[in-house]
């Protein structure tokens, strides 16, 4: 979950404002907010009621609460997607108050209600098979997933009791948790694989936060230590390698950023040390070595890992794995939404933990490119994985499409986006001891307190990510009280400048938090400036698929090329981008919502026929004509119907 609540973490350099503190209330994330109010959330909550003849989620409920007759259908993680899907109808519902929404998840409340054993264990999968006589045990199998599916029932139900006050799904999440703690309270070998995917880690330490039971805590801590007890694991889990001497990111990257984001709540809790050691240099080495300009991670749709040991029978093979350094393919990225989520959980929480605005300008790049990229404009279809250049025909066959699909057999993604989408306000600011920390940019109002109890109200007025111009008025505090303000200032914006009634703040550095510190008075007003020239940016020359290629952004903007926008004798391979191009704003395209393209002079020089051939001499009378170009933010791609597209561009130098 997005929404941590760290008010009185001990471990905490900065704290999470609460659930309703902040909202969302004109221009781009106001518009996200609506459309998972009014398209993602109910669209995506009928196709769970509906569910088909492959996928069930709602149904397999029924089938476990013995009020329908049937077998499970869907992935073994099919309950964790759907209590992702209730936690995003939670946080939507602490904004609006909808008494139609909050009677709907009453209702499927008492049905998860009526499908949990006595004891507390709840898992359709495992609990349908039973009742129709297999010989399935409880925790017989690591991939049945059922710590992960508890994991998001116990998230689901804390935002739940934030939201509505109620406590019907916590009573039921304690219950799961109370079964866990009495499952695992002396863990054995033999069990220690069945932390997979541990979003458990994040929803026990807010279960923790919650209700104030160290025992929940003590939990999670147990639970990512019986990690270490496995004797022959793999980089598919994390377990090859004690947790604690891990230095790189590697396997598969949902189950690692889960791990990670969870570690860091431990360690925001416990203050151990040991906990928080390997984070950084796992860090380092993720947005040093592995992660897309996008903000996309695990690029392999399967590795293998350790990658070119000696050892052959130590190789494990790796679903959607970070692969080696700098290995970021275009046409073949995996690069899952979930993923890309998980990395957003992660750096939220060592924001916390450090101050640093390093976490927030990752969390900028990785929400505005790659976790909105996950569903259409409309709100209706979705990206399981995330491509950075599709052709038509595509150069191999791939499992997972390349446009958003409707329904999809594994569904994990689209709840998930639907989730962070309708808790995104929350990860617009924090606090601390010393003031607010504005981390987003985002039309906006925030109205917390600070830990001494100083009361403070602004708001946030902005045409952001169009327009780098963002004005914050302090609307109420104590009359001149002294607090800080800190803006964070993205490592892409340079000469930006930060002003308070005319004058000039004087640490404005890109990649860092601006504080601004002064007795503050209702309606004192600050400015901030942070140009946004259209940039022509390069990849580390180890990134071989970039040789000599550029991707163009605007602000925290990826923009990316589609065929729509061209003749149509041009495809995207035959445009090149000269390196002194003048792309300049267009302004908004009313057929992809409003948002902001960029235009200019480009070149084409036709691939031509290349049947049959691998390779061919270079032609030097292939002549290069100019056309004008269209780019469109990446995340809006795939919304006008089939065609290609490619983030990374030729680039021509004179």
């Amino acid at each position: 979950m997005s929404i941590t609540q760290t008010q009185h973490s001990p471990h905490a350099k900065v704290r999470s404002v609460g659930l309703e503190e902040a909202r969302w209330t004109r221009g781009f994330w106001a518009e996200r907010f609506a459309n998972c109010r009014d398209a993602i959330v109910p669209t995506m909550g009928r196709l769970m009621s509906e569910g088909s003849e492959r996928v069930k989620f709602i149904g397999n409920f029924l089938v476990a609460a013995g009020m329908e007759e049937g077998r499970h259908r869907g992935p073994r993680w099919n309950d964790g997607d759907f209590y992702k899907w209730l936690e995003s109808a939670a946080a939507v519902y602490a904004q609006t108050k909808d008494p139609k929404l909050d009677s709907q998840m009453d209702e499927l409340i008492a049905l998860i209600a009526r499908a949990q054993d006595a004891d507390g264990y709840i898992h359709t999968d495992v609990q349908i098979r039973q009742k129709s006589g297999e010989d399935v045990k409880r925790f017989g199998n690591p991939m049945d997933f059922e710590m992960y599916n508890m994991g998001h029932l116990i998230s689901a139900a804390v935002v739940h009791r934030r939201a509505t006050g109620k406590t019907n799904l916590l009573a039921i999440a304690r219950k799961a948790a109370d079964f866990l703690d009495q499952e695992f309270a002396d863990p054995k070998p033999d069990q220690a694989r069945h932390g997979i995917c541990p979003a458990h880690l994040m929803a026990l330490s807010e279960l923790y936060r919650e209700t104030k039971v160290q025992r929940y805590l003590d939990l999670a801590v147990r639970l990512l230590n019986m990690r270490d007890l496995v004797a022959q694991g793999d980089d598919d889990n994390q377990d090859r390698i004690p947790f604690r001497k891990q230095t790189t990111a590697h396997g598969h990257a949902v189950r690692a950023t889960y791990l990670y984001a969870g570690a860091a709540d431990l360690f925001l809790e416990t203050g151990d040390a040991s906990i928080l050691a390997p984070l950084e240099p796992i860090w380092r080495d993720l947005v040093s070595h592995k992660l897309y300009i996008t903000g996309g991670c695990g690029a392999l749709y399967d590795g293998a890992s350790p990658d070119g040991t000696p050892d052959q029978k130590v190789i494990t093979r790796i679903h959607q794995a970070f692969g080696r350094d700098y290995q970021l393919p275009h046409s073949t990225a995996h690069n899952e939404t979930c993923a890309a989520i998980g990395s957003v959980l992660w750096n939220w929480r060592m924001l916390h933990i450090t101050g640093e605005s390093r976490f927030g300008d990752v969390i900028e790049q990785t929400l505005f490119n790659s976790v909105l990229n996950g569903v259409s404009l409309d709100g209706t279809a979705f990206f399981y994985t995330q491509t950075l250049r599709q052709l038509n025909p595509m150069p191999v066959e791939l499992r997972w499409p390349r446009t958003r699909a409707k329904v999809m057999g594994c569904w994990c993604c689209p709840p998930n986006v639907a989730r962070t989408v309708a808790e995104s306000a929350n990860l617009a600011y924090a606090i601390n001891d010393r003031g607010v920390y504005v981390v987003l940019f985002g039309g906006s109002t925030l109205e917390t307190s600070l830990p001494d109890g100083t009361p403070i109200k602004l708001t946030q007025e902005t045409n952001y990510p169009w327009d780098g111009k963002v004005r914050i008025t302090i609307d109420a505090t104590l009359e001149r009280k002294e607090w800080s303000l800190f803006v964070r200032i993205p490592e892409w914006a340079r000469d930006a400048s930060v002003r308070v009634k005319g004058q000039g703040a004087p640490d404005v550095r890109p990649g860092s938090f601006c504080e601004i510190r002064r007795p503050w008075v209702a309606g004192d007003v600050v400015e901030v400036d942070l140009p946004m020239p259209v940039r022509l940016v390069e990849a580390n020359p180890y990134v071989e698929e970039t040789r000599n290629q550029v991707a163009v952004m605007r602000g925290p903007i990826v923009y990316c090329l589609e065929s729509v926008d061209l003749p149509a004798d041009v495809r995207v391979l035959d445009i090149l981008l000269p390196v002194d191009a003048k792309l300049t704003p267009l302004g908004k395209e009313a057929s992809l919502g409003g948002v902001a393209t960029i235009g200019g002079k480009a070149r084409v020089r036709p691939s031509g026929d290349w049947s049959g051939a691998l390779y061919r001499d270079v032609s030097a009378s292939a002549s290069a004509r100019e056309i004008d170009v269209t780019l469109i933010p990446y995340f809006a791609w795939d919304n006008r119907g089939t065609s290609e597209m490619t983030v990374w561009l030729p680039c021509v130098i004179p």
